[in-house]
């Protein structure tokens, strides 16, 4: 019934099974990659005719979780997987951006990928075993790929690298990187650092492509068993050289003079009206689809070529020169903390918000839940490029950008011990041309030390970009939107004076060597230093002290067993604290409790009231309290924060008295003296031996005064 195909191998120490022929069988291609015990079925389907109308490839990518690979039920009202999580996204495109490039050129069939995680050991991450997998899938699928490509996770422990390392030892590694490539070439990274140089940098890339080799012979020997046959392409158009030389002829000149205008704006205009003159006078002989394929050609021409042979860009900076700088901070009142970063035509304005535990995002994950206290959102308006467009949710790309921008910072955040705020970082870009998220590291590092966040050192970033030609190449410094779009590489580079923080790679060939990555990794230190010091002159450190809008938070313990009296039933005692004093309060297990609160002197309310109710009595000390149950034979008062004392009726005055509400009634405010504590931890209190006018105490006026504890008078 099943005619299956495994290789197997042992790769980062943990056999690694690729199969197929089990499950889908009807997909192009299919396959169950097991690493460990995590599992994750990835199959590849392509549409057996080309979408008409269109002048780009239609791939799409989708990495998804099943909870039961945890053997988790979902949680929320339905029960069952919804919308993708932030962790589903991220791979997904993480799995598209490797891939993406290494399909036949003009191969214009949808084409979708998906990866299902059907186990999860919690140890080896699936994304790794999703990246193979899909490599795999669309190796042996028959449909037009030039891959195969490998998959692979490198960390940095103790000096040495590590090839996949498991999610536990992620927690002592000073790297997480994620490298995709052929045989011979790197085609994506996505990593953070804790400050690595350069070279340790490039060192891990090639460390995995040379680890990773087997993975490439195993996937190559598995399609020699049982790939489909390849797909048929069509032959080449000989109309379409003819229609390339037509547009040349129409819009080369009208091209040349738009690419020569610095001004983004400017010259978007005249590229359209130089692709509308062309598209005007060819529409009687071709498809609008194709002339806009030729046009695009002939941009990339004339772009490229420029820059090959001149070395100067479409802006007239050389291939190293950053565009000017403007960095502000604390320009918007009453934030905690506020940065604008400007660079040539590209803006952010970023935001930092400080919280409290209660801010924390909640993470449902498959390996567990788990609490966030620094978040990065990052947030791209179709104002930005000058656009009118539907404002929506955050797609794939913002997601993206947000969380290369989190990486870059998170490394220099401080520990939540030393600084325990929940901090958010909004960046709104409100200027695009090329590097945003770039821009959003800048401001990101800026607005948290304008809101006194004491990171331990600013972060820069800066997008690198690669014009290549046969043997001809040139590695070009803060690109421009339009370098990027006709260029050959998206590389960009995040970090502090002392290292990288974060680097992401993506590649649209058919890969970059060693020579280029190197000299892409120098060219980039000198630009980020270049934007440090431009950083430097706006904020170089945290502002002493929060701002005064933010709110101050004071962390002290109490004894374990004391945190039920603390919350009281139901949660009684402490919503009454948060809502009498009107700051907010997290207590942890291990009774760190947390206060936080705008006003100063609310803060100090709440601990005062805290530290009542966790101090135990004092015999011979007197305290204020209240009056809370008259009874027959006396009064009990509140006097500790919830600890109850018995007055009797013998203890009430220095006289006789008769009826206990002849002294005091429910809700008076009286001081009283501890006699005693009994076995049963039952408090005896007295009135009569203090002065209720001056809270001294007159059993004996010789007595030494006793020691000032929590709540005593």
């Amino acid at each position: 019934m099943f005619s299956i195909h495994r290789k197997e191998l042992t790769w980062g120490g943990r056999p690694l099974v690729i199969e197929t022929g089990r499950l889908a069988r009807q997909a192009d291609g299919a396959v169950l990659v097991t690493y460990g015990e995590t599992t994750v079925l990835c199959t590849a389907v392509a549409e057996k005719k080309p979408r008409p109308g269109i002048d780009f490839f239609p791939l799409t990518v989708n990495y998804q979780e099943k909870a039961f690979a945890a053997g988790r039920i979902p949680g929320g009202f339905f029960k069952r997987e919804g919308r993708p999580s932030e962790k589903e996204t991220l791979t997904s495109r993480l799995i598209d951006r490797p891939i993406r490039p290494l399909f036949a050129s003009g191969f214009r069939n949808e084409t979708q990928v998906i990866c299902t995680v059907l186990s999860h050991d919690l140890e080896n991450d699936p994304d790794i075993p999703s990246l193979v997998g899909a490599s795999a899938a669309l190796t042996i699928s028959g449909i037009p790929f030039l891959g195969p490509i490998f998959g692979a996770r490198v960390g940095y422990v103790a000096g040495e690298y590590v090839l996949n390392p498991r999610i536990e030892e992620l927690e002592n590694s000073t790297l997480d990187m994620v490298i995709a490539g052929t045989a011979d070439a790197v085609l994506m990274v996505e990593s953070e650092a804790q400050s690595l140089s350069e070279e340790e940098m490039l060192g891990a890339v090639m460390f995995a492509q040379r680890e990773s080799r087997p993975v490439i012979d195993a996937i190559i020997a598995l399609a020699e068993d049982c790939a489909k046959e390849p797909w048929a392409l069509d032959p080449a158009d000989p109309a379409q050289a003819e229609l390339g030389e037509r547009v040349r002829e129409i819009s080369e000149a009208a091209l040349r003079d738009a690419y020569a205008e610095q001004v983004k704006q400017a010259r978007v205009e005249k590229v359209a009206q130089a692709k509308a003159g062309a598209q005007e006078a060819l529409a009687d002989s071709y498809p609008a689809d194709t002339v806009a394929g030729a046009l695009k050609t002939l941009e990339k021409d004339i772009v490229r070529n420029a820059i090959l042979d001149t070395g100067a860009r479409i802006d007239g900076r050389d291939t190293r020169t950053v565009r000017p700088i403007r960095a502000e901070v604390g320009i918007l009142p009453r934030l905690h903390g506020s940065a604008l970063f400007t660079r040539g035509e590209t803006q952010a304005l970023v935001v930092a918000t400080l919280g409290t535990g209660q801010d924390e995002q909640i993470i449902d994950a498959l390996e567990g839940e788990y609490r966030e206290h620094f978040l990065l959102h990052y947030n791209f308006p179709p104002y930005s490029v000058g656009e009118a467009s539907f404002l929506r949710s955050p797609g794939r790309r913002e997601i993206g950008h947000g969380k290369l921008a989190w990486r870059a910072v998170h490394a220099m955040m401080p520990s939540k011990e030393d600084f325990p705020y929940t901090v958010r970082v909004v960046s709104e870009i409100t200027e695009s041309n090329g590097s945003s998220s770039m821009a959003t590291v800048c401001g990101a590092s800026l607005a948290m030390m304008d809101a006194g966040v004491p990171i331990r050192a600013p972060v820069a970033g800066i997008a690198m970009g690669l014009i290549k030609e046969g043997d001809r190449f040139a590695v070009l410094s803060d690109i421009l939107g339009d370098e990027d779009h006709l260029g050959d590489m998206d590389f960009k580079v995040a970090g502090t004076r002392d290292g990288v923080t974060a680097l992401q790679m993506d590649i649209k060939i058919t890969g970059i060597t060693e020579e280029i990555m190197r000299t892409a990794l120098e060219q980039a230190r000198d630009g980020r230093f270049h934007i440090l010091d431009n950083m430097d002159r706006a904020l170089s450190s945290a502002r002493e002290g929060i701002s005064e809008h933010a709110p101050r938070i004071t962390a002290f313990s109490i004894p374990r067993d004391k945190i039920r009296e603390v919350i009281g039933t139901g949660g009684k005692v402490i919503r009454e604290i948060c809502e009498v004093t009107g700051a907010k309060i997290d207590i942890e297990d291990d009774g760190t409790i947390k206060v936080a609160a705008v006003d100063s002197g609310a803060a100090d309310k709440a601990i005062e009231w805290i530290r009542g109710i966790v101090a135990e009595p004092e015999v011979g000390v007197i305290y204020s309290g209240k009056v809370v149950k008259v009874v027959d034979f006396g009064a009990f008062v509140n006097f500790l924060g919830a600890r109850d004392g018995l007055v009797h009726i013998s203890e009430l005055a220095p006289r006789r008295v008769g009826k206990v509400t002849d002294v005091v009634n429910e809700g008076d405010e009286v001081k009283v003296k501890v006699l005693g504590i009994d076995d049963r931890g039952k408090v005896r209190l007295s009135m009569k031996v203090v002065d209720q006018e001056t809270g001294e105490d007159i059993s004996d006026k010789r007595a030494a005064p006793k020691e000032a504890v929590p709540g005593a008078v």
